[in-house]
């Protein structure tokens, strides 16, 4: 399910990530189907910020509840943080129009605190690739120079500068260090009487499994074994070996043609090569931090 261009147009606007959105109103959800029926669901009133998440189970329209939290927070422990971690790389795999790490891992992971024995540098390296990844489409700037060539002795870039293209980032250097410092658990919630836990398990379980196979599928198994000796030796160095591997045996996803693509984001390329390597996730992230 394509995230709308609502959503899309309130994800872009810098004051949703660092602050309540006074000029707007009404609501939005965010639905990310992850397998089986199960699907995580965000609600957010734009005009209080107020955010509820809640699991969606096999053959029910609406969520249960798995937390609630004003915009200032706290926010609960609805999910640790490698369910969500899990379940973003699901949702990537099968959506290539959201990358991994990106607005699933952004706009659920204020929900997914550290805990003990998290490893919260590996969170916020995870953290920061996903607000990153944040993009809004920038036309070209209009050129500013005469219609027809000018004389020599005008034609220097003093006369006539170039004019500054807009950024595509969404957030700058200090809002995307301050967003992906791993907040600790501060309200727990998951021991609650009414808490999906049996309904997050059965995520869970079917998330790993489905993950844990891709690497057998198709043209994946042929490159497997050297993805797992990327892994095993944590040398990213031959990443574009693997790329042309798997461009010749005819792989098209765009997601993983992406994560090992040039420029590499190494939070997006381990993820991937994770993935094709059948290996657990995390492996080869925490050899590089």
């Amino acid at each position: 399910m394509p995230v709308s261009e609502a959503v899309r147009r309130i994800c872009e606007n810098p004051a949703f990530w660092t602050d309540t959105i006074a000029d707007e109103s009404g609501e939005i959800r965010v639905t990310f189907p992850v397998i089986g029926g199960y699907a995580l669901i965000l609600d957010v009133d734009l005009a209080s910020g107020d955010r509820t998440l809640g699991l969606r189970r096999p053959g029910f329209t609406e969520p249960d509840q798995l937390g609630w939290a004003p915009a200032d927070g706290p926010y609960p422990a609805a999910l640790r943080w490698w369910e969500l971690d899990l379940c973003a790389r699901v949702v990537a795999w099968e959506d290539p129009t959201l990358p991994h790490p990106g607005l699933v891992v952004a706009l659920l992971s204020p929900f997914a605190p550290a805990v003990a024995n998290d490893d919260e540098t590996t969170i916020a390296a995870v953290r920061e690739s996903a607000y990153r990844s944040l993009r809004r489409a920038v036309p070209p700037a209009e050129p500013a120079g005469p219609e027809q060539a000018p004389l020599p002795l005008f034609a220097g870039e003093d006369w006539w500068p170039a004019p500054r293209g807009g950024s595509p980032e969404v957030l700058d250097e200090a809002a995307v260090a301050a967003l992906s410092r791993p907040a600790r658990a501060m309200l727990e919630i998951r021991a609650a009487e009414r808490f999906p836990s049996d309904g997050i398990a059965d995520l869970v379980r079917r998330a790993e499994a489905h993950l844990g196979i891709q690497s057998e599928h198709g043209w994946y198994a042929e490159t497997k074994p050297l993805a797992r000796k990327i892994v095993e030796s944590g040398d990213l160095r031959p990443i574009p070996e693997l790329l042309a591997v798997l461009t010749e045996v005819g792989c098209d996803h765009p997601t993983v043609l992406d994560a090992l693509s040039e420029p590499l984001v190494t939070a997006e390329a381990c993820w991937m090569l994770e993935t094709l390597a059948g290996a657990a996730p995390g492996t080869l992230l925490r050899r590089h931090l």
